[in-house]
């Protein structure tokens, strides 16, 4: 009796096997990837647009931490169609938002709810899925990083595929320590030498990079100077 069920379940398994085998496989590939895909999009939100490529720079300008700017490269592509605003963010100690520009668009409202600015920008144009856009922003911040011990943040609020950030610190004040926190996963790691780099005119950066962020994560880059 035990060897006659052995012989069913080796029969079984022998049919399922040529069965799996049997399968086009190579021909439903391609629809068994479109389907995959179909299924993450609408199980993700995708939000108005995902980020193909976020570099952004703050620069201190004395060694005092009295005068900064900061500066960023965002590239876009729209996801939804029929869009004419974009939302930029904001945050930090002292007087921030100074002197703000953004090219393309024009700033048309702005709100502050709690510690974080948004900026609601006029594109000046009709947007559908699968156009891109390049958005260069720029402000001053005065008064923000008086302390010795300092960060600087970035919060991922789109999918986003490569994110670069930086921090150029003066010539008589180099950094002397730095580190990388995920604020929300509560990560810390210290950045080491190959993140900082003295630049030709003196001054020093220090930088950080990853592709692919979590989403909604915010990177906060910490210092000692």
């Amino acid at each position: 009796m035990a060897n006659e069920k052995r012989i069913r379940i080796s029969t079984l398994l022998s049919r399922l096997a040529s069965l799996f085998l049997g399968l086009p496989w190579l021909e439903m590939l391609p629809d068994l990837l479109n389907s995959a895909r179909y299924l993450w999009e609408k199980l993700t939100d995708k939000g108005m647009y995902e980020v193909l490529e976020y570099e952004s720079t703050l620069e201190l300008l004395d060694e005092h931490g009295r005068q900064a700017r900061f500066y960023k490269r965002e590239k876009v592509r729209y996801l939804q169609n029929n869009i004419i605003t974009y939302q930029d963010q904001a945050w930090g100690d002292g007087r921030i938002l100074i002197g703000y520009r953004c090219s393309p668009g024009k700033v048309v409202d702005l709100y502050r709810p709690g510690k974080k600015t948004y900026l609601l920008i006029s594109l000046r144009g009709v947007k559908n899925r699968g156009d891109i856009d390049t958005f260069n922003i720029e402000w001053r911040i005065r008064e923000g990083f008086k302390r010795k011990t300092e960060l600087w943040e970035t919060e991922v609020s789109h999918r986003t595929r490569r994110l670069v950030v930086r921090v150029i610190f003066p010539e008589a004040r180099p950094p002397i320590k730095a580190w990388l926190v995920e604020e929300v996963r509560r990560r810390t790691y210290l950045l080491d030498e190959d993140s900082k780099l003295r630049l030709p005119d003196g001054r020093w950066l220090v930088s950080w990079q990853t592709s692919w962020p979590r989403l909604n994560e915010r990177f906060q880059i910490h210092w000692s100077w």
